[in-house]
């Protein structure tokens, strides 16, 4: 990696790692580890090139809370969604929408029905309350695979790649951000800042439960790539809808969300000698890196194919799929 992005990636690392952002997102420590952990495991019929640039994919890690704050409001409004997947408040949807905005729509297509529009679940039905992850990983990795075959052809005709390895580092950096959310278990549901509604457990409502788990005691551990490294899967995900695979990682995110809770309960945050709450973060870290590798892999071989065509234009209004709401067909 050339000196000027190190020395960019290492003072947006620390620039990030200075704002008080409780609740935002895996500390800066966790997500440079996932990030650099993905990009090691990156087996040797892969992306390999995306090796020199594992400072820059790691020290900017944590680049998009930072474009979350209420003094950049249009990044904001545009980015928060995309650092959650709050399950729970959509499950009256049968099948998940394969378009972002097919999906912003039903919300509203909800809300209007609710009885009490001044009800929570009228208040949290819409994008911000239940976040659309997803969809910015998904779309994250179509730029992946656009421009890992540009980097192809440019290779192939024995051009300089480095501008558009540049560009697919920042790629990895934006999709590894999300995935890592993802891999947060508190990204996936409701209770993302202490318990919400019903409480027969007596789970803590304090906001502060998020930070404590991902940053605080991240921290406090000391958390490392190489204790990522070492939680890090066999490859997998090659095959198979990748929007599907998403979802049932984040549904499997989602299943692991109390387990945050009963060791609060029993204070395992508090002490970095808490076993119980050194695997949890172990693992959870491990099974993003793991999620990154694996999509950046695919990508990579998806990128040696010519790029698949629909069979019908999705812009076109005789298309079986084309929805007049959003001016386009679903993602096939």
């Amino acid at each position: 990696m050339s000196r000027s992005l190190f020395a960019l990636a290492t003072a947006l690392h620390l620039s990030v790692a200075a704002v008080p952002a409780p609740a935002l997102a895996w500390g800066t420590t966790a997500h440079t580890a996932i990030n650099r952990a993905a990009i090691t495991s990156i087996p040797q019929d892969g992306p390999v090139f995306l090796k020199d640039h594992i400072d820059f994919i790691g020290g900017l890690a944590s680049l998009p809370d930072i474009w979350r704050s209420p003094s950049e409001p249009f990044s904001k409004i545009e980015e928060d969604p995309n650092h959650g997947w709050f399950s729970e408040q959509f499950a009256f949807m049968q099948a998940k929408p394969r378009s972002r905005y097919e999906f912003v729509i039903a919300l509203l297509d909800h809300q209007r029905k609710v009885a009490d529009p001044a009800s929570d679940e009228a208040l949290r039905t819409n994008v911000r309350w239940t976040g659309t992850m997803p969809y910015a990983i998904v779309e994250a990795y179509g730029r992946l695979v656009a421009g890992m075959r540009w980097h192809r052809r440019l290779a192939d005709e024995g051009k300089d790649t480095r501008f558009i390895d540049q560009a697919l580092a920042y790629d990895v950096v934006r999709m590894g951000h999300y995935i890592g959310d993802g891999a947060q278990p508190l990204h996936a549901s409701i209770h993302s800042d202490g318990w919400r509604g019903d409480n027969p457990k007596g789970y803590t409502t304090d906001r502060t439960i998020h930070s404590r788990f991902e940053s605080q005691f991240v921290d406090m551990i000391g958390l490392t790539e190489k204790q990522v490294a070492a939680h890090v899967a066999p490859l997998a995900r090659q095959k198979g809808d990748l929007f599907d695979s998403v979802l049932a990682f984040l549904d499997d995110s989602a299943a692991n969300m109390e387990r945050v809770y009963q060791l609060d309960k029993l204070a395992a945050f508090a002490t970095p000698d808490s076993r119980p709450a050194r695997e949890l973060v172990y693992a959870r870290t491990g099974i993003g890196a793991s999620m990154l590798r694996d999509l950046i892999t695919r990508a990579w071989a998806e990128s040696a194919n010519p790029p698949a065509r629909p069979a019908a234009d999705p812009l076109d209004p005789g298309n079986p799929a084309y929805n007049p709401e959003t001016g386009s067909a679903p993602a096939f």
